[in-house]
């Protein structure tokens, strides 16, 4: 007898990390890639954001793994033959609005084999049927690679890359590690489809300096100055650019938040190193934003011993410290015209305190927007996931984002800065 009250066990996860995919629903096709054993963990993420989930096999994915387990992971049938039911054009076909239909096709993983057949029109496995379908219905499609490095370097393969690309197929770039150019990391794959479905694209065209992370000074060659900066806040920034459509470059110290492997990156580690980079890309790219959300020193060492000081001989140590110039001020004086977002951070200190003293650097150091937090908060700041700012423009003008996700107070960040840029070059009417 059939319990029309069972709910299939995998439900129960849907939005236990939140609702930003909730109402989407994902074609994930899997093909002969050993990296498919990845794929429930896929699946199961983006449920735990909202989303739907519906599989599609080829026949050399299934014998890697077995569909049941997809099935498990989704709670849906898998489709692992295309049938009279024509499932590919329910997935991805152009059909009327009010009829539903896949809003991503994710590719993941990808073989050499499905990308190049792709790339040629061949329609042979119920994945390459759906993608060819998805072109026809301007559904987007993101590919995610996974194969030996040898095949991945094919310059065949690389043609049929491009020319996916050109057609705006968007493929992640894969990690290339012992020989294998393994499957990207589950973060970024989900940050991809979250970039896709639900971030507006107002930054087209734009180009994005993004600083992250803590410095390093060093006392000796061993030893350093730092502090407590996990770079997440400056990281979820600049994936909220690229999100958006910005040309993004991160300057990053040693985070120790994961750093999306999509975006470019400049790896640095003290605060000379961050002036020198920053003193570099204003000098050569003509930027439209500068973010600086690094957590610079204000002091380091005068000088640095070489060596390693002995604790055997040595008791105590005295450091005598200069103060490190500010990355805003120096930006400022290489592009006056540059949109400039600084930071403060203030520990233990009353509203309107943290408010006058971020509004104060911003006149001192002419940067255009100030975001102000309190890190003596052991529920926001530094080692959190979560943050509550003041955004201050150069009127005074205070926008408050109430405590939430970095990547949600990146997006509100990133919202009153285009706002302001914008306003900063209109002229009135004469």
């Amino acid at each position: 007898m059939k319990n029309n009250n069972f709910q299939h066990p995998s439900k129960d996860i849907v939005e236990s990390k939140g609702t930003i995919l909730r109402g989407k629903t994902i074609c994930l096709c899997l093909t002969g890639s050993v990296a498919v054993i990845s794929s429930p963990i896929v699946a199961r993420e983006l449920m735990r954001l909202g989303a739907e989930v519906i599989c599609v096999m080829s026949k050399a994915a299934t014998e890697l793994i077995n569909p049941a387990l997809m099935e498990w992971a989704t709670g849906n049938k898998v489709i692992t033959n295309l049938t009279g039911a024509v499932e590919h054009i329910y997935l991805a076909g152009d059909r009327p609005k009010s009829v539903s239909k896949a809003d991503i096709i994710l590719i993941c993983p990808a073989t050499a084999n499905t990308i190049s057949k792709i790339a040629s029109g061949i329609d042979d496995t119920p994945v390459t049927t759906v993608a060819t379908t998805a072109f026809g219905s301007s559904i987007p499609i993101v590919i995610v690679p996974a194969m030996h490095e040898s095949m991945y370097k094919h310059p065949i393969l690389k043609e049929n890359e491009n020319k996916l690309r050109e057609f705006g197929i968007d493929i992640l770039r894969p990690r290339i590690s012992e020989g294998k150019a393994k499957i990207a990391r589950i973060d970024d794959i989900i940050d991809r489809v979250i970039d896709i479905l639900v971030s507006k694209k107002d930054f087209e065209g734009k180009k994005v300096l993004v600083t992250a992370g803590p410095t390093r000074e060093a006392i000796d060659s061993v030893r350093f100055v730092s502090n407590k900066s996990s770079g997440k806040m400056g990281i979820e920034i600049a994936k909220e650019s690229a999100a958006r459509g910005a040309e993004v470059v991160l300057i990053a110290g040693e985070c120790r938040a994961k750093l999306p492997e999509y975006i470019e990156t400049i790896h640095v580690i003290s605060t000379d190193d961050f002036i020198k980079a920053v003193k570099d890309e204003i000098s050569y790219k003509n930027y439209d934003f500068f973010i600086s959300a690094a957590a610079i020193s204000d002091y380091k060492p005068i000088e640095c011993i070489e060596g390693k000081i002995s604790s055997d001989n040595v008791e105590e140590i005295h450091l005598n410290m200069k103060l490190t110039p500010k990355i805003i001020n120096v930006a400022r004086k290489k592009d006056y015209n540059l949109f400039i977002v600084a930071f403060k951070a203030e520990t233990n200190v009353s509203r309107t305190d943290l408010i006058n003293k971020a509004y104060d650097r911003l006149v001192k150091s002419e940067v255009d927007l100030i975001v102000a937090n309190d890190i003596g908060r052991e529920d926001i700041g530094f080692s959190s996931k979560y943050n509550e700012v003041y955004i201050i423009d150069k009127k005074k003008h205070i926008t408050h984002v109430e405590r939430n996700t970095k990547r949600y107070i990146a997006s509100k960040i990133l919202d009153v800065a285009l706002e302001a840029e914008k306003t900063s070059k209109t002229k009135p009417n004469l």
